[in-house]
């Protein structure tokens, strides 16, 4: 009796991407019928790819089409892999090499003012999201993806993360909404994934849940990189809970709120002025503040409008966020420039972390600007900001302290 299942997309308006359609028989041989507008130059080599990956999971006899607009061999292996899953059972995975430069790791305070969400299950999308300098790239798995492609997209993510490019952005995935995400971890822990983003986080069990299934996974693949995780907060009940989850475990280095879906929890609509959502984003900021990580603010919907995107920006950083959201490239400019300290932030940072070299210099136990004394805290605080300006260019890598 035979079997068949189709993975992928097809149409006039898809490109870098495939549809596959297998069906398996009792008989015949491999069969396979590719269908690629670069069929003369590289179908010798996606014919043989895909008789490989049959191969590898015991595929004797099938029916294959291929429907190819431009996928990349980790696309067109992912494809055929879903395929094939959704007609026998395996737990074997077909692995292209990962890319060398895609094996680093983050640190736990590592710059997050921008991270760019990408469907994860549009691979167009994410083939140079690197070059757009996000600090953090996010291969989503949840809202953006339907429900009927979910499947597909883990193995379509796993196989970005080993090999796209992400020239040193921080590799985040935005898994499911608890306990369906416990299952996407398997697709994407042991493949470097730098930090997962919790959706609709309402307790410090889940994230309990979450670190346990991680640990489990990264012993039996023996994951070396620390995995961060980043809640994010869209309920009223997430709301009340913020400090408990942004507690619930060393590796929650951000805790982020999402407004699109925390107003409709409220039963009330997000406006441009914010005034439905101010308490929740305060409560997010101090819990966050309070554990000693970063806040992290909800995405700006409008694409078009950079300066309601500025004036948006300026509002948050005066709260307490770190960074927020975007849900297109040409955000990310205009998050880093006003997230970046402006003049009057960065001179009285520089007098700050001079007066403590001056007091190191010195042997003093005691930092002190004028006839005020500075706390450690707000030393620490200084020196980032100093970091930030360099970083966004307002001030020279070489500055050195000016007594």
């Amino acid at each position: 009796m035979s079997k068949t299942a189709t993975a992928g997309n097809k149409g006039k308006s898809i490109r870098s991407d495939c549809s596959v359609t297998l069906e398996i028989t009792d008989s015949g041989g491999i069969q396979i019928d590719l269908q690629s507008k670069v069929k003369t130059l590289f179908g010798d080599s996606i014919i043989d790819l895909c008789k490989k990956e049959l191969v590898f999971f015991g595929i004797k006899n099938c029916k294959i089409k291929i429907e190819d607009s431009g996928a990349l061999d980790y696309i067109l292996t992912a494809r055929i892999e879903a395929a094939i899953k959704m007609c026998i059972e395996t737990d074997k995975e077909f692995l292209l090499e990962m890319l060398p430069q895609n094996k680093y790791k983050t640190k736990k305070d590592s710059y997050r003012r921008s991270r760019l969400y990408l469907p994860g299950n549009t691979p167009k999308l994410a083939l140079n999201a690197g070059i757009h300098n996000a600090d953090g790239i996010i291969l989503d798995l949840e809202d953006s993806v339907a429900p009927s492609k979910k499947f597909e997209a883990t193995i379509l993510v796993r196989n970005a993360l080993r090999s796209v490019d992400f020239y040193g952005a921080e590799r985040m995935v935005r898994i499911n909404q608890i306990p369906k995400g416990l299952n996407d971890l398997k697709y994407i822990v042991p493949h470097n994934v730098n930090l997962i983003l919790v959706p609709k986080c309402e307790s410090a069990e889940q994230i309990r849940l979450v670190n346990e299934k991680i640990d489990e996974i990264s012993k039996k693949n023996k994951v070396k990189n620390p995995i961060y995780l980043m809640p994010i907060i869209e309920s009223a009940l997430g709301i009340i809970k913020a400090y408990e989850i942004a507690m619930a475990s060393e590796n929650v280095v951000a805790l982020a709120i999402g407004l699109e879906d925390y107003t409709a929890d409220l039963g009330t609509q997000r406006t441009k002025e914010g005034k439905e959502s101010f308490f929740a984003r305060c409560q997010v900021v101090n819990a966050a503040k309070a554990a000693g990580i970063q806040a992290i603010d909800s995405v700006f919907s409008d694409v078009s409008d950079m300066e309601a995107l500025k004036k948006n920006v300026l509002e948050s950083k005066s709260l307490g966020f770190d960074g927020m959201g975007c849900i297109h490239p040409r955000q990310i400019k205009v998050i880093h420039e006003y997230f970046a300290p402006n003049e009057k932030e960065i001179e009285k940072a520089k007098k700050i972390v001079n007066a403590f070299h001056v007091a190191t210099e010195k042997g003093l136990g005691v930092v002190s600007l004028g006839s005020k004394m500075i706390d450690p805290p707000v030393v620490k605080r200084a020196q980032r900001t100093i970091e930030q300006a360099i970083d966004a260019g307002k001030l020279e890598k070489t500055w050195r302290k000016d007594y």
